[in-house]
């Protein structure tokens, strides 16, 4: 055993991993069930043939200039930790807070670990990060966050219970993540990375704020911010669900859209706008009977008490990236990072970029292609420019 580890401290130190043969079999602390495979490729050229990702999770994420990455050989992990709730139907199992780790072949040191944006489940990421930040050698981690779909505000009693959740997986994986990679390739992570996009931001937000002692640093894109005085989603939305029902381009903009992204605004009124309303008041506020357009967070104190138990607070603990899109058509960055760059800016620790014609996430640049730029290279970049710096 001591000639054992000898040996792969020495090939480590090289930059070359000891192959998972010559390792015990690996296991994920605290996971209810776990299947390990060998894969030839874990990125999702690979994973979509072999049925080791689920490629309706990542659905409209990214767009179709996003460079393909080599094959990366290596080991996934795909399982679950201990829950009562079923939203999540990936592999049959019908059991929530779902995981996969993946582990390559020829390691750099580091580690991402990233929640699924939107209410999507644990293969969400696999185009925008995992492909991309397996390609550079990470170990890559990524979570369902404990309820998937639109009807996970059904999971917990008390409004708010199935975000709170959100953030107790991540913190859940995060520490499993570091123990696995730790376990299989004989040394800790030198790098641990939070990355997410939409409410996989907000959680990476959250971490740096309650627990920056399991990461290195984060990269957020658009990530969700919430407040319990505003702004949030419910101080913006129906004002703009209004303005649309109303014919009132002004009223959107008011709301804190930017006027130019107007071309994408019946798109996101059909698609994201009354949904994401209703649901997260169904979480948020339960008892709200009434229309998306007529919801008025100032006279909802129930809804408020609920958005503090989830809210930010900008005090990070360790580095951030945070990246947004002016014509982002569901997060107004007025209302949205403008704010938490001001929230966070007193730590020292804030990087913000601000995106000229970047929307919320990439699935329509193809349809506007002069008219949107693309966002998941950036934070892609924002990624890389961790281990360059390393």
């Amino acid at each position: 055993m001591r000639r054992l580890a000898l040996l792969s401290a020495v090939l480590l130190l090289t930059g070359v991993t000891v192959p998972a043969s010559a390792h015990r079999q690996v296991r994920v602390p605290g996971a209810e069930y776990q299947q390990v495979a060998h894969l030839d490729d874990l990125t999702t050229t690979g994973t979509v043939a072999s049925g080791h990702t689920n490629p309706a999770d990542y659905a409209g994420l990214t767009h179709s200039g996003l460079q393909t990455p080599p094959s990366v050989p290596g080991v996934q992990i795909d399982g679950y930790f201990p829950d009562t709730s079923r939203t999540n139907s990936n592999h049959g199992w019908n059991h929530d807070s779902q995981f996969v780790i993946r582990l390559p072949k020829k390691w750099n040191g580091g580690l991402v670990v990233s929640g699924s944006p939107g209410v999507r489940a644990q293969y969400a990421n696999d185009k925008a990060i995992s492909d991309y930040v397996l390609s550079l050698g990470y170990a890559y981690a990524g979570t369902d966050k404990g309820n998937t779909g639109a009807a996970f505000h059904t999971d917990g009693v008390r409004p708010g219970d199935a975000i709170v959740e959100w953030n107790l997986r991540t913190t859940q994986l995060a520490k499993a993540a570091r123990a696995t990679v730790a376990q299989y390739y004989g040394r800790a992570a030198r790098e641990v990375v939070a990355a997410g996009i939409s409410n996989g931001g907000y959680l990476v937000r959250w971490q740096l704020e309650n627990h920056p002692e399991l990461y290195t640093r984060g990269v957020d894109l658009e990530g969700t911010l919430w407040t319990a005085k505003g702004p949030n989603l419910f101080t913006f939305l129906p004002p703009a669900i209004r303005g649309y029902e109303q014919q009132s381009p002004e009223l959107i903009a008011k709301a804190g859209f930017d006027p130019r992204s107007e071309f994408l605004w019946d798109y996101h009124y059909s698609v994201y706008w009354k949904l994401t309303q209703r649901i997260y008041a169904a979480e948020l506020d339960p008892s709200y009977t009434g229309t998306e357009a007529d919801y008025d967070y100032a006279s909802r104190p129930q809804a408020r008490k609920a958005v503090q138990r989830i809210a930010l607070t900008g005090k990070i603990g360790k580095p951030l990236v945070t990246i947004h899109g002016t014509y982002d058509s569901l997060l107004p960055i007025t209302q949205d990072s403008d704010v938490y760059a001001a929230m966070a800016r007193r730590t020292g620790l804030h990087t913000y970029e601000r995106v000229e014609a970047g929307n919320h996430v990439d699935g329509l640049v193809d349809a506007y292609p002069d008219r949107l730029v693309p966002l998941v290279p950036l934070l892609q970049q924002a990624i890389a420019q961790t281990s360059r710096e390393r």
